[in-house]
């Protein structure tokens, strides 16, 4: 024997026992304790029994599963000690149940395990015996026949065994003695032998003490006081027709059903033959179960029956006489178990949330399964009731099941089960049990990222500010948490070029783009790259998309003029013949601009002119004309400023100067006149009178000399080139002879020259301007812009409007 902590007794007795216990042979632990054992007490050494080492159950998540709401006992997962959690009271646990078991399950996590134990609870002799009445009456006949046995009422001890009753003893007296007798189900009892004839004239009555006394050591007793009344001459006792009466009942009887009807006699006359029946004294349970019915000897039942509580009754009925005469009789009640227990589920272990993708055969939750009905019901079967959930039961040892994984699982169709577990017995009639698991899908990454859309397409228009937003992509993964988060980066274009990274900056956690820098359409038009989105799982996913940006352009160049050339110095003269009539062709204005659409639509004005009259220029291609015939008054000098505006949103313009000489015939001498108003002077008419006269005296000599010397020279330019004219004159311009360079690009191959001929026929002399005039203009690579010294700024690559090459093209108007 042990002492606990309280200093009570303390009985620690291991019964380890390995048997068969399921299936695959796992043991089961089988300990006993004593009742009343303070809280704490060393019950045995769990992991040793288990053959595991010291600190095993707590790295394994090892704990206690106890059958019934409360738990009795406590792991100490360090050591694998097994305690006493409170105090054992074995009656209050088991009742008069012997032995009296407490089954446990050992339960280690990882990885998933059970083992059964089962801790046997030893009675301790902690209860005297004691009556329910302790002071009966006895009510015996002085005629009652030697030999006459009276039964007295069973002590009651809540121990069992050699604790329990045992004996009874009986003051002494010289009438009766004690006869202790079993009985089939229950504590012994005593009847009283009378010994010696009774006379109640010399006693009517008697005073005995009846001890009971238990087998505990040291025993217990206790008392009642037997009270014997001597009555009167009655000849006849009541006899029952049977001495022991037997019934069976259902245990699922209503109350008031009839068990079983007594009957009793009685051979005397008047009132000592009108008998009465009672319950004789009897334990408590049978008073409260049972009763009959005082007139008719009906036994019936007073409250309910469970067989898996008492299985058999033994009562005492009673029958009187109005004399006081009593006889007794025994009624056995054998109840009959019937299936009136659905099947109990106890979840040991349930692992959830569960990866989804955990493999074949993988243990779920572990669980056992037990009905109280023992003699009915039969096999319990186990099964899901849904039939498409991706699990199966299988049996482990006896009683238990797992539940474990049959198909292969994924989170991002199903998240999580509620797995309906149903047990069912086999009746009759069959009852079930419904348990619902939850299991619920944990994520891991194997879905990447998908963008919402193939491609995508951004715009972006010129002269932007640095850092604009421009657009976003967007990229979803199906799965959740860190394996969800998605991060966006560039990745260069397959040619390797890194420059893409000057131009767009992405924001990496939602993924809107930026313009790093100002875009200019003259530099570039568009430009593509691809977006990686990539997820935060453990080994990431990803996908990429290519995003192409369109820059749109803004009127932000103002028209060139090609021709005139406006270089600053002295501008040119365009000859034109005082006979020219209406609508006659004087020359063309030139103009390109370095925008595209819209913004790159020209129109021609006249903004200023010496004779607004005398010429008009056509809005669509700059053709300059007469229009009327040109007089003798008008002035030799015309100097024009033409407007060439272009039709963006706000329009821009450019102006350009253009001296018009009115002669009578085309020499080199009219190259190099001057603009009259830088010589003019003022003259009194007397000046003027003498310098007209001798302007007409030089006119006519210059007439004379001039028909003599043109008449020569025509002979001499039948001879010479063609173009001599036209080159000395545009030379005498400063105008440049290399403006378009040519190329396989579809520009010219050749300078552009002029052709300047005579009508025949007419007297009148047309210029023929410009098919086709592009000067090559040097076009500045991607890093930077080179601007002309009077013009606008024109860009690197700069894109084709109707070619292929990027340069700048003449209207049709000028082809």
């Amino acid at each position: 024997m042990a002492r606990a902590r309280g200093g009570g007794p303390v009985s620690a007795l291991l019964l380890l026992v390995c048997a068969a216990a399921g299936a695959r042979g796992a043991p089961t632990l089988r300990y006993s304790v004593a009742e009343e054992m303070e809280s704490g007490s060393f019950v045995a050494n769990v992991a040793k029994d288990l053959g595991l080492e010291a600190g095993e159950l707590a790295e394994r998540g090892a704990r206690l599963v106890s059958e019934g709401p409360r738990a009795h006992f406590r792991l100490h997962r360090r050591t694998g000690d097994l305690f006493v959690k409170e105090r054992l009271d074995r009656e209050a646990l088991c009742g008069r149940a012997d032995p009296c078991v407490l089954p446990l399950e050992i339960v280690l996590a990882a990885p998933l395990q059970a083992f059964r134990a089962e801790v046997r609870v030893f009675d301790i002799n902690d209860n005297a015996p004691v009556f329910p009445d302790q002071e009966p009456v006895l009510r015996i006949p002085e005629s009652t026949p030697l030999g006459s046995r009276f039964p007295l009422q069973s002590a009651q001890d809540l121990d069992v065994g050699l604790n329990g009753l045992q004996n009874y003893t009986l003051s002494a007296n010289a009438y009766f003695h004690l006869h202790a007798r079993f009985r089939g189900h229950g504590p012994r009892c005593a009847e009283l032998v009378l010994r010696e004839p009774l006379d109640r004239e010399a006693q009517p009555e008697l005073n005995l003490t009846l001890t009971a006394v238990d087998g505990g050591s040291p025993p217990k007793a206790g008392s009642a006081h037997l009270r014997v009344v001597v009555l009167d001459v009655n000849d006849h006792v009541p006899q029952f027709s049977r001495s022991v009466y037997r019934a069976q009942v259902p245990e699922n009887s209503a109350n008031g059903s009839l068990v079983a009807t007594v009957t009793a006699t009685d051979q005397d006359e008047g009132t000592n033959k009108q008998i009465t029946y009672s319950l004789a004294p009897n334990p408590e349970a049978i008073l409260q179960t049972f009763q009959v019915d005082a007139h008719t000897g009906e036994v019936r039942l007073r409250g309910p029956l469970d067989f898996e509580t008492t299985e058999t009754y033994d009562l005492d009925v009673r029958a009187t006489d109005g004399g006081g005469l009593s006889a007794h009789s025994k009624v056995l009640v054998d109840v009959v178990d019937v299936n009136d227990h659905a099947p109990e589920v106890t979840l040991s272990s349930v692992s959830s949330p569960l990866p989804e993708d955990a493999a074949l055969r993988t243990v779920v939750a572990l669980f056992t399964v037990r009905d109280p009905d023992r003699r009915v019901g039969g096999k319990i079967t186990c099964f899901l009731k849904e039939d498409d959930a991706p699990f199966a039961v299988k049996p482990t040892i006896r009683n238990s099941y797992s539940l474990v994984t049959d198909r292969s699982l994924d989170r991002e169709a199903v998240p999580g089960y509620n797995v309906t577990l149903v047990a069912v017995d086999t009746g009759p009639p069959s009852l079930s049990t419904e348990t619902v698991i939850e299991v619920l899908l944990s994520d891991i990454n194997d879905n990447p990222p998908v963008f919402r859309e193939e491609s995508y397409v951004l715009t972006v228009r010129e002269n932007n500010s640095p850092a604009v937003f421009i657009g976003k992509v967007h990229a979803g993964d199906l799965d959740e948490g860190e394996n969800a988060q998605v991060t966006y980066s560039l990745l260069p274009p397959p040619s390797g070029d890194l420059s893409v990274f000057a131009y767009i900056s992405i924001n990496p956690d939602n993924g809107k783009l930026y313009a790093l820098r100002t875009m200019d359409y003259e530099a570039i038009q568009d430009f593509q790259f691809v977006v990686k989105a990539t997820d935060g799982g453990f080994l990431s996913l990803s996908s990429q998309v290519t995003v192409r940006v369109v820059v749109l352009d803004d009127n932000d160049n103002r028209p060139m003029i090609l021709y005139p050339l406006q270089n600053g110095t002295f501008p040119c003269n365009d000859l034109v013949p005082r006979s020219a009539e209406a609508g006659y062709l004087v020359t063309k204005v030139v103009a390109v601009d370095g925008d595209s659409g819209q913004n790159s639509w020209l129109s021609y004005h006249l903004l200023k002119a010496t004779d607004p009259g005398l010429f008009s220029v056509q809005p669509q291609n700059g053709e300059i004309r007469t229009l009327r015939q040109i007089s003798e008054r008008d002035p030799m000098m015309q100097k024009l400023v033409i407007v060439v505006q272009d039709h963006g949103q706000p329009p821009l313009s450019t102006t350009a100067s253009l001296n018009i000489l009115l002669v009578e015939g085309f020499s080199e001498p009219y190259l190099q006149f001057r603009d009259p108003a830088t010589h003019s002077t003022k003259v009194n008419p007397t000046t003027k009178h003498l310098v007209i006269s001798l302007a007409v005296l030089s006119l006519l000599f210059l007439i004379s000399v001039t028909v003599i010397s043109s008449i020569h020279i025509c002979h001499k330019i039948k001879h010479r080139d063609k173009f001599t004219i036209q080159e000395h004159f545009y030379d005498d311009c400063n105008f440049p002879h290399n403006l378009v360079q040519g190329g396989g690009d579809g520009s010219l191959s050749q300078p552009c020259s002029y052709e300047m001929c005579s009508a025949s026929g007419t007297g009148t002399s047309e210029l023929r301007f410009l098919k086709r005039f592009m000067p090559n203009f040097p076009f500045p690579h991607a890093t930077g812009e080179e601007k002309p010294e009077n013009g606008p700024s024109l860009p690197s690559n700069r894109k084709r409007s109707r070619g292929s090459e990027g340069h700048a093209r003449v209207p049709d108007d000028y082809m």
